[in-house]
């Protein structure tokens, strides 16, 4: 089997399953999205005109979607998502709205792309951005996503390309595995994980998330696997960050976003961890900041900002919204309303 059969058999067999998924499982039993009153609110003023066009960048399982929708009844929602399987269980969970929605299977820096083919006027009112890897992924121990569950290590969001940690951990050298897991994990015990991952696939491949945890709790330090949780979640975070570029895509998708917007639409974005916040943070600041000089007497007009912030600092979710959905947790919610074109903006 040649590789481009193979990614078509891997395709089809997961589409397969996703179905079953549809058939058996209720998406909204499984998936409780995460400030989702909030994430509507902050929305609400760009979208809920008749004919409004929200972008949900990061569908997963469709519970912001769903909610948008049901609020908002003449809101049209484009979903994005590079999951098959999420497109399929998303997909079948909004059917009776019928062509108010639409799913695209891509990554959300191509969302420039997904507006110009499937936005009515080419732009779009709003865009909604729940970053990291999604309760589907989570939830399935067959993806690998999971150390608390033995399954194979492979934690590729769309697993029909690409490389998976497995294939990853098995080829690169001690010094990018240590720099991977200190950058994306920021796991101050990282070159001693890094050198047990070597001397371990020397002697027998890598190839379940078992072994990984093992290794980790091996390589860090019993006082430090005593405090802060599982001792294996920051090796698994910077695992899941570097095999799927997540990065490198939020650093391109948020001007994308912020270009495919009309003047007075809001882009808003949840995120889970400081790495992903702190490339939002920085966007979201450069423009809604003057880029002029100081001591100006008049600001020229390319310099004024071209973002308002919608919200101060980053919110987070209530004591009451993380009893209910732990997840929510670590959430940070962060807004912005487009008051000057972004295309302008370099």
């Amino acid at each position: 089997m040649d590789e481009a059969q193979g990614a078509s058999h891997a395709s089809s067999r997961h589409m397969r399953h996703s179905y079953n998924i549809c058939n058996t499982r209720n998406a909204a039993e499984l998936h409780t999205p995460v400030l989702l009153d909030e994430c509507l609110d902050m929305l609400a003023p760009a979208i809920e005109s008749p004919g409004s066009v929200l972008i949900d960048a990061t569908l997963g399982m469709g519970g912001h979607t769903e909610g948008a929708l049901r609020r908002f009844p003449g809101l049209v929602v484009i979903g994005i998502d590079r999951d098959p399987e999420a497109i399929a269980l998303a997909s079948k969970r909004l059917e009776g709205f019928g062509p108010r929605f639409c799913a695209v299977r891509a990554t959300y820096d191509s969302i420039g792309q997904v507006v110009a083919d499937h936005a009515p006027r080419g732009e779009a009112d709003g865009v909604l951005m729940d970053l990291g890897v999604s309760s589907l992924q989570l939830d399935d121990a067959g993806r690998g996503f999971s150390y608390s569950q033995d399954a194979p290590l492979d934690m590729r969001m769309d697993p029909t390309r690409g490389v998976s940690a497995a294939e990853l951990l098995a080829t690169a050298p001690q010094e990018e595995i240590t720099r991977i897991l200190r950058t994306y994990g920021e796991e101050r015990f990282a070159p001693r994980i890094a050198r047990l991952v070597v001397a371990r696939r020397d002697a027998r491949p890598l190839t379940r998330t078992g072994q990984l945890v093992d290794i980790v709790r091996e390589a860090i330090p019993a006082p430090a696997r005593r405090t802060g949780g599982n001792p294996a979640k920051r090796t698994f975070q910077a695992l899941r960050v570097a095999v799927n570029d997540e990065l490198a895509i939020l650093e391109r998708a948020l001007p994308a976003a912020l270009a495919s917007l009309r003047v007075g639409g809001r882009l808003v974005v949840e995120s889970y961890q400081s790495l992903e916040d702190r490339i939002v943070k920085n966007v979201l600041r450069s423009g809604s900041t003057v880029s002029a000089p100081p001591g100006l007497p008049v600001v020229p007009d390319e310099a004024r900002p071209r973002l308002a912030l919608l919200t101060r600092g980053a919110d987070r979710a209530p004591a009451s919204e993380q009893e209910k959905n732990p997840r929510s947790a670590s959430v940070r919610l962060r807004g912005a309303e487009l008051i000057r074109p972004w295309k302008e903006h370099q």
